[in-house]
């Protein structure tokens, strides 16, 4: 069963037709032990999609504050090799950003073949921060709901599978959840009263997201809205998804891997048919790796 929504295409949204409590009745115990299944499953796939480099892979994850971008990267990602892998935190930008257009350091950041580029917030605070505090006219936000489908599109053209997770929690967790960074010592260092003040612009931001969303999903490029109000809950949803979609190119990877050892070994017989030198480190008749030949009886050549 689908543990998450799906908006694939343009559509309303309506806060009230999604959960922000789990879709299905896991434990936490189970949740952690198909985490861990899927963590497993997850490492593979990314060797497959690191060593093949045919497709990259933009994860986009957006939430409101509290809503669990980090714990999600934390306890998802832990699984999949670092050298695949890399973290775009996106904050206000700085002058040189901003001298730019909008788009420019999320392409400028976008993920290259093989590898898996996490967003941490992303280009979509430019029709969301920037709609809900009045910071450009409404007839540029409103553009770029078509100028992102335009750059998504160039990215899925060129081969970037792109997932998209909104990480859902209602306002009473989101209190819950900064007034507990508040009573636990080693939260505090989390605190922030900029957050306390964006809440007030609760409702604001829930119409922002509710039609970037609606406007933004498509096919090559969905939205994923994720209940979050269970932590353990939502990390198993995101891989589960994640798990899911990769696994499509599984068999795609792996016969451009099966070509591309061929073709490396091809090149190793030539080379060493013209290095008597290298020719001699071969795998001799009778020998077995890991075990030494016998003494006493040399390995023919």
């Amino acid at each position: 069963m689908p543990y998450l929504y799906t908006i694939d295409k343009p559509q309303k949204v309506d806060w009230n037709d999604f959960s922000t409590d789990a879709v299905d009745k896991l434990s936490k115990e189970d949740c952690m032990t198909k985490i861990e299944e899927l963590g497993n499953e997850l490492d593979v796939l990314q060797e497959s999609l690191y060593a093949a480099a045919s497709h990259s892979v933009l994860i986009v994850l957006q939430a409101m504050d509290t809503g669990g971008k980090d714990g999600t990267i934390g306890h998802v990602f832990k699984y999949i090799n670092p050298q695949g892998c890399q973290v775009t935190s996106f904050k206000q930008p700085n002058p040189h950003e901003a001298a730019h257009d909008f788009l420019w350091r999320a392409h400028r950041a976008s993920p290259t073949k093989g590898m898996i580029k996490i967003f941490n917030r992303s280009h979509y605070e430019d029709v969301l921060v920037t709609r809900v505090h009045d910071l450009v006219p409404e007839k540029v936000w409103r553009k770029r709901y078509e100028e992102i489908k335009t750059f998504e599109g160039l990215l899925a053209a060129n081969h970037t599978i792109i997932l998209k997770f909104y990480l859902h929690i209602s306002k009473e967790m989101q209190r819950e959840r900064l007034l507990s960074r508040e009573a636990d010592p080693t939260k505090s260092w989390k605190l922030s009263s900029s957050d306390w003040k964006e809440r007030a612009f609760w409702e604001k931001y829930n119409e922002a997201y509710a039609e970037a969303i609606g406007k933004t999903g498509v096919k090559e490029a969905p939205w994923y809205v994720v209940p979050s109000n269970n932590k353990s809950y939502r990390n198993h949803a995101i891989a589960d998804q994640l798990a899911k979609v990769l696994r499509v190119y599984k068999s795609e990877w792996d016969t451009t891997l099966e070509r591309t050892g061929e073709q490396r070994k091809h090149e190793l017989f030539q080379a060493r048919a013209a290095n008597p030198a290298m020719a001699a480190e071969a795998l001799q008749p009778g020998e077995v790796l890991g075990i030494k030949p016998p003494k006493g009886k040399p390995n023919k050549k």
